[in-house]
């Protein structure tokens, strides 16, 4: 009995530990009930958000638009975002920021940074020399990196979905292109935590478009592998992505359709803004020309001309996407002269001649990286809005062979419909209808690192050796282990990206640096040194893609194992609690699961065979294993072999828990029983006389960021800082803005209403001038001194006129109410009065009130009308400039009372049983008072069957009816009363129907 009772225990602890995790995750959905996604293009963002009630609908932003310009205005004292910022590009280009995504993880040698300047030449980019970027100089006190100006972008995108949401938002999905490498993610990530955003995931904008193309057409999808390709060109670049779609069996929903994403092409530089900047400099030229001789200055000189130009570039794109030519019109472009110049199509196809012939490339990446062919595909779906230009499609038609292209999803809000989906899905506060994705990682990652090898005696030599982690167009998210078994020391190693071959020599230079991080290992040789009884099983370093597909070592540990003695008495109580709450919480032996899935983590081993047979820099290819998508639909990998026989070369991949210590886990073939319990301690006497135990030594890390260094703690907290008070800046100045119009408004309303006939009414000439010339000074002091003064300042003024004009406003909303009111009272006061007469006229034996309630209604009666009598005399002798006597808050509160006594009565009245009757000798009921009226002796007697109601009524009975009150319920038809009364009737004679009986 004792051992079942400890037994239970831990189970018990279990369950409470399970009630608090979930208690957790209740609590926690308080802060999560609207999620929203950010689709971050080059030159515009939408929007969208999920809320209870309002499933899935792209944010409105002040201007009732769907989609907000990504310009941000920084100003010395304000700042401009959206539509606000585009308009003050043309009035101040120098603080207008645009297309600031292209400087994201970008170093000051890149050349993206290079080919910002050269577009944007009116922004002064400063040098960092602790990061090699560049930031924005706007003035010598005004400085801000591209993260930081992410962030604020991000920020008043969260402002935008919450002023919707009607509610605060934390939680967020961002699009980001899908060619963004670490560095670039990374940023992105970094601004968001400026922001104060929880980013769920950052979704690459093409997945977040196969997934709201999916979405929308799941009913369609089967197990058949369809391919899609989807084109998306924008203002800033272009990706041509291949989906499959079919459906899939997943362990925990069954059958539930997946996308894969099979091959992405893509081109950093094609897009819609290049073609505008084609399109400008064309306007400029033609502009210079009309102006030759008038020894003018040029006007790729004037910062503001050439942002005119630049918005009327992107205005004739539009309109000659429909029309074979336009007119540019520009008022007043430079020195007060206007420019018109006609633009035929064919010119703007010339101009972007050597554009359009780069609209193949990505598609031919696409199908290279996804190893598949043109006949493969069964649709093209254009994406984007460059996708517009007729001469792009009429490129991409002829490259891809089809009849037609696909413009069956709407072009600007797929990527955004498609993330707010996603964001719906990762967090807990929606349920939604499963949709696996397996996104593509288009860069692969490898660790190389340099050991001691002896290829002949005594001759040592050092081996570079080179284990792939994330392979291209592998799938993420997924965990991985590499294991190192042949050091006994501290060592170094190296994350570096793996062959870019398919990337253009620009390309690569755009792509930046090679090397992700150098791991220094510290502590390796002292936990030899405390274990040297146990055999090693080598450094197993943990890494993880997460979901926005960015690379993490998440440990690096030191395992060991010996073989022990396994006996019931040696495991303590406490350990048989853990392995207990480690089989219920999915511990043990079961797989690693995680909210969207199963994660199957691979692990690749450093074998003796790894300098035998691959030479200096080359690859060697690990065994094809398992992979790990958001949902495991592949079948299991083979488990790990045992360590003490290890083989030549890569060994078998192994599932290993990511999250928990390796002290917590079960050995490979050391435990037995089912969901990892242990089993009796008869049957391990027998079965198991010795197990291997496992021993876990962290091992210290130093990470050395090589591509784009991240931003310090403390510079992180100083960036957040900083943005914050500019947040508080603008909203006080709003506040300040608001008190400003407020003040200005009341002044012109007060001074409009001095001269209408019901102020007059009311007010003396000197009463009226009074006001005015307070007015007047007023209105001149926030004219002269207003731009100076503090909010403070500007609501006490308000609140000193308000005083002043108190009495009249008063006088005047109070005789508007007066007609209102007094009608109401006085109905009141007639229908309680005949509510009263009646009352007193209900038969004593009847009655349900008592004379003390009708004596409080009718005092009630009599005082409210001598009240409302006396007050209306004297209100009349009042002048009307006076204050007055009758107040509408007084009659309401006479109204109040008068109305509760009366509902009070209705109330009983409506509750009050009929009292029973007296009955005589016979047993009959007696008969009502002479003076009764009609309508107390009952209801229209029902003639008999046969005959009309025009007909002479029966005569009365001696034993009369008795009438119920109107307000009595009515009894059954044909029930025992009804029987019992008619048995009563003399012989001989019609038994007469009752009202109890109808």
């Amino acid at each position: 009995m004792a051992a079942t009772v400890r037994r239970q225990r831990p189970r018990r602890l279990a369950c409470w530990a399970l009630m608090a995790v979930l208690l957790a995750d209740l609590l926690a959905l308080s802060d999560t009930l609207a999620v929203m996604s950010v689709d971050l293009g080059s030159e515009s963002m939408k929007v969208a958000i999920v809320k209870p009630g309002v499933p899935m609908e792209i944010v409105l932003n002040k201007e009732s638009r769907r989609k907000t310009p990504v310009t941000v205005t920084l100003k010395e004292n304000e700042r401009f975002f959206g539509d606000s910022a585009a308009s003050m590009a043309i009035k101040n280009p120098k603080a207008t920021l645009r297309y600031f995504q292209h400087l994201l993880g970008k170093q000051e040698n890149n050349p993206h940074v290079a080919l910002y300047r050269a577009r944007f030449p009116e922004h002064e980019l400063g040098f960092d020399p602790q990061r090699q970027t560049v930031y924005f100089q706007i003035s010598p006190q005004l400085q801000f990196s591209p993260e930081e100006v992410l962030s604020m972008l991000l920020n008043y995108s969260r402002s935008l979905a919450e002023d919707f949401a009607e509610q605060p938002i934390k939680d967020a999905v961002i699009t980001v292109p899908a060619f963004f490498n670490q560095a670039e993610r990374r940023a992105v990530l970094q601004a968001a935590r400026m922001a104060g955003l929880k980013v769920l995931q950052l979704i690459n904008d093409n997945t977040a478009t196969a997934l709201s193309y999916g979405v929308f057409r799941r009913k369609d999808i089967n197990s058949t592998a369809q391919n899609i390709m989807f084109y998306d060109m924008g203002a800033g670049s272009t990706v041509c992505t291949i989906v499959t779609y079919q459906t899939v069996k997943t362990k925990d929903a069954g059958m539930q359709p997946q996308l894969q994403i099979r091959g992405v092409g893509f081109d950093r530089t094609l897009g819609g803004l290049e073609m505008e900047l084609r399109l400008r400099e064309h306007l400029a030229g033609i502009f210079n020309e009309q102006r030759k001789g008038q020894r003018a200055k040029d006007v790729r000189e004037n910062p503001r001309a050439m942002a005119k130009l630049l918005r009327e570039a992107n205005r004739l794109k539009t309109i000659l996407s429909a029309n074979a030519d336009h007119m540019a019109q520009i008022e007043g472009l430079m020195d007060d002269v206007d420019f018109k110049a006609k633009v035929t199509r064919a010119e703007f196809e010339e101009l972007c001649a050597d554009l359009f012939e780069r609209v193949p490339g990505p598609v031919q990446q696409a199908l290279q990286s996804a190893e598949m062919k043109l006949d493969e595909i069964e649709q093209v779906i254009l994406v984007g809005g460059a996708t517009r230009v007729p001469k792009v499609q009429e490129v991409l038609l002829k490259a891809v062979g089809k009849e037609e292209l696909g413009k069956n999803i709407n072009a600007d809000e797929a990527a955004a419909m498609g993330a707010v989906y996603q964001a719906a899905a990762l967090s807990k506060a929606f349920k939604v209808k499963p949709f696996v994705v397996r996104d593509a990682a288009i860069y692969p990652i490898l660790v190389e690192f340099t050991r001691e090898v002896e290829e002949e005696p005594g001759v040592r030599s050092l081996k570079h050796n080179k284990r792939v982690l994330f392979c291209r167009m592998g799938p993420y998210p997924q965990r991985k282990v590499i294991t190192f078994n042949r050091y006994n020391h501290d060592f170094n190693f190296h994350i570096n990206y793996g062959d870019l071959g398919f990337l253009g020599p620009e390309d690569l230079r755009v792509f930046g640096s090679q090397n992700l991080t150098t791991v220094k290992l510290k502590g390796v040789g002292e936990s030899f040194k405390k274990y040297p009884d146990y055999e090693s099983k080598g450094i197993k370093a943990h890494f993880n893609l997460d979901e926005s597909g960015v690379l993490s070592l998440d440990r690096v540990e030191s395992v060991f194992e010996t073989l022990v003695e396994d006996s019931p008495e040696e495991e303590s109580t406490l350990t048989k609690l853990g392995n207990t709450i480690s089989s219920l919480f999915g511990g043990g032996t079961t797989q690693d699961t995680k909210e969207n899935g199963t994660d199957t983590v691979q692990e690749e081993e450093e074998g003796p065979a790894e300098g035998s047979k691959a030479g200096p820099g080359e690859q060697a290819e690990p065994r094809e294993e398992a992979e790990a998508p958001t949902d495991d639909t592949s079948p299991p990998p083979p488990p790990e072999p045992k360590g003490d026989a290890a083989p030549e070369g890569e060994k078998a991949a192994e599932k290993d828990n990511g999250e928990k210590p390796e002290a917590q886990k079960p050995s490979e073939k050391g435990e037995a029983g089912a969901e990892g319990v242990p089993p009796a301690p008869e049957e391990e006497k027998k079965q198991k006389p010795a197990r291997k135990q496992r021993m876990v030594e962290e091992i210290g890390v130093e990470l050395v960021v090589l591509d784009l260094p991240d931003l310090r703690q403390d510079e992180l907290a100083r960036s957040a800082q900083k943005l914050q008070d500019l947040t508080l800046r603008d909203l006080e100045k709003q506040e300040r803005e608001k008190a400003a119009n407020s003040l200005e408004a009341f002044i012109f309303e007060t001074q409009d209403k001095l001269y209408q006939p019901e102020y007059q009414e009311v007010s003396t000439e000197e009463q009226r001038e009074d006001i005015s010339g307070r007015l007047h000074a007023a209105s001149t002091w926030l004219e002269d001194e207003g731009f100076g003064a503090t909010t403070v300042m500007l609501k006490e003024k308000l609140a000193e006129l308000r005083k002043l004009c108190q009495g009249l406003f008063f006088r005047v909303e109070e005789r508007k109410k007066w007609p209102e009111r007094l009608s109401a009272l006085d109905n009141l006061l007639n229908h309680s009065s005949m509510f009263l007469t009646g009352a007193r006229l209900i038969p004593e034996m009847d009655q349900i009130f008592t004379e003390v309630e009708m004596t409080t209604l009718e005092k009630v009666i009599n005082e409210t009308w001598a009240w409302k009598n006396a007050t209306v005399a004297e209100q009349a002798k009042l002048p009307a400039t006076e204050k007055p006597v009758l107040l509408s808050k007084d009659i309401e509160a006479k109204m109040m009372a008068l109305d509760r006594e009366v509902q009070y009565l209705l109330n009983k009245a409506k509750f009050a049983k009929p009292r029973p009757r007296p009955k005589d000798k016979n047993g009959t009921r007696a008969e009502p008072p002479l003076n009764a009226s009609a309508s107390d002796q009952g209801d229209k007697v029902i003639p008999p069957a046969g005959q009309t109601e025009d007909a002479k009524p029966i005569s009365e009975p001696e034993q009369e009816t008795r009438s119920e009150p109107a307000d009595s319920e009515p009894l059954e038809l044909g029930g025992p009363a009804a029987e019992s009364e008619q048995k009563e009737q003399p012989t001989g004679q019609k038994p007469t129907l009752k009202n109890d009986e109808l």
